[in-house]
């Protein structure tokens, strides 16, 4: 699966706490998404770390959680890909 994309608007989140698991903190970085763009995101990236099957695209609710090498270690680059499929 191609997870390239372009994100026309973003919001980086950064979150290191060690007793949330992935899908919590996708939840919290789409929800400040939502409060500070009034929309919803439909696509998280995060460091290829951070998902459980080397690189597996996952899915928290209605946002495609996939991995992009680019993104640092418990960071959440957060947003609406184009065409709303994440990649």
């Amino acid at each position: 699966m191609n997870t390239t994309c372009t994100l026309t608007i973003g919001l980086l989140w950064f979150d290191d706490a060690p007793d949330r698991d992935l899908a919590e903190k996708v939840r919290r970085a789409a929800q400040r998404y939502q409060q500070k763009f009034g929309a919803p995101a439909n696509v998280c990236y995060v460091h290829p770390s951070a998902l459980s099957d080397n690189g597996r695209v996952e899915k928290v609710g209605r946002v495609r959680v996939a991995a992009k090498p680019s993104v640092l270690r418990h960071h959440f680059w957060v947003g609406v890909a184009e065409g709303g499929g994440g990649g």
